[in-house]
């Protein structure tokens, strides 16, 4: 049983972290490179992350510039930036793109925080899911006789704290997402 929660609590964190990924794609006023993660940029043929086909860097707290390795993947690069939905508008200067990211307006922030709450109320319904999935199992392994039912009882009980505790954790993800986008 002991195995199963380890499990159980291993599946918890890695929702937490897909979590604080996907939080850290939503724009907030600032610039940041994690925005770009998702863009995919056709690399001769094959969609290939933005990143490892161009250096990105916040030149400062409004601006990212993307340096291409190949100066014929500039084009490429604003293309896919513009079919985004990023809302970010690209320019170069034959080596160099840059993307100024504009102050967010009060309805945008709204959509964002928005965004965030789905996000966290995705990873809260995967979280119960995998509960359901691991009480179910303690169920079974009671009824075949693995485990007492006083194991039985005990194990469910776990298996409910260690589930408020990751949620905890998701809505401080959130709260912590929302205070950055409403700044």
């Amino acid at each position: 049983m002991e195995e199963l929660l380890a499990d159980l609590k291993s599946g918890y964190e890695q929702a937490v972290v897909a979590l604080r990924r996907e939080t850290a794609k939503i724009r907030t006023g600032r610039a940041n490179p994690n925005i770009l993660d998702g863009l995919r940029v056709d690399y001769y043929g094959t969609p290939t992350p933005v990143m490892q086909i161009a250096a990105v860097k916040v030149a400062d707290a409004r601006m990212i510039t993307i340096q291409p390795w190949e100066k014929n993947m500039i084009a490429p690069i604003e293309k896919a930036i513009m079919a985004s939905d990023l809302g970010l508008n690209p320019s170069n200067d034959g080596t160099l793109i840059r993307l100024p990211v504009p102050a967010l307006t009060g309805e945008r922030r709204k959509e964002f925080t928005k965004q965030a709450k789905d996000l966290g109320e995705k990873t809260k319904i995967a979280i119960r899911n995998q509960r359901r999935d691991m009480n179910d199992m303690l169920k079974s392994m009671q009824k075949d006789g693995d485990i007492t039912e006083d194991e039985l009882k005990k194990g469910l009980t776990k298996v409910q704290e260690m589930t408020d505790e990751v949620t905890k954790k998701i809505d401080e993800v959130v709260a912590e997402k929302e205070k950055e986008i409403m700044e």
